[in-house]
Order: C-alpha cells, then structure tokens, then sequence
C-alpha cells in the first residue's frame, strides 16, 4: 500500500483522475472524485476525462454500497470558488446517506459526528477499491490502473 496515498487519503489513481476521501467530511464515506489537470470547467474536460470521472464515481458509489450499505447518495459536481470548490477548480462529491441520518448536532452546536474514524473507513474503502477495479479490468470494457 502506497504510504502518501493512504497519508492523503487518496483510494484510487486513474490516468485522468483520482478518489480521495473528504477530510471535512458531512458523512461517514464522503469521497471526492477530481481530475489530474486543473480545470475550471466542464469544457475544459476533454471527452476522455469526462468519461474516467463517471467511471470514477460509478466504482466510487459501488465500493460505498458493498462496503458502508447506504441506503442513498447525494452526488454533486462542484465548479469554481463560488460554486463550492473553495478555488476555481472542479471535482464531484459522493456523499453516502443512511435513513436518519440528521440529528440536532449541526443545529445547535454546528458539530457534525461521524460514527468512524477516517482511517478505518479508509482501509476498508482501500481493499474494496483494490477488488472492484481489479474485477473491472478482467470484465471487457473495464479499466485498469
């Protein structure tokens, strides 16, 4: 296992792109999937790049489902500062959500707990990615690293 990666919180790395686990999440399992080159806009991306981040979120939401059991997902495509993505870049969140998962914390204290520590979720979420990718890349049509 590569020491950065798992410093860094990054899952997987593609040749357009790479999963990486939120360090500020809003779930247990919150994971961004961001192109290799710095883009502003989905025009900038060219149709290869397009196609390996849904690829990228396809797996992403798969490794969720077999390994934290959600029981839905918000996905959401950040672009710009304004937009959300804190500079003018773009990525796309993967947000798992579970039946009940709101509680009072956000509301009187803006205090998020999640049930796990990243570190766990990350080796869990490692191995799954490893196996699915591998998979993939066995079944025709599928990627390999």
């Amino acid at each position: 296992m590569d020491r950065q990666n798992e410093k860094n919180f990054i899952l997987w790395q593609s040749n357009y792109g790479f999963v990486i686990m939120n360090k500020f999440p809003y779930n247990n399992g919150h994971l961004m999937v961001v192109p290799r080159r710095h883009c502003i806009d989905l025009d900038q991306l060219s149709n290869e790049e397009l196609q390996e981040l849904f690829y990228l979120l396809k797996v992403s939401t798969q490794a969720l489902k077999e390994c934290l059991h959600p029981h839905g997902f918000n996905i959401g495509i950040n672009i710009g500062n304004v937009g959300g993505a804190g500079e003018d870049h773009i990525h796309l969140h993967i947000v798992p959500r579970w039946r009940g998962d709101t509680n009072f914390m956000p509301v009187l204290s803006e205090t998020k707990i999640i049930p796990e520590y990243l570190e766990k979720t990350y080796q869990k979420l490692n191995c799954t990615f490893r196996d699915l990718i591998r998979k993939k890349g066995r079944q025709k049509g599928g990627r390999k690293k």
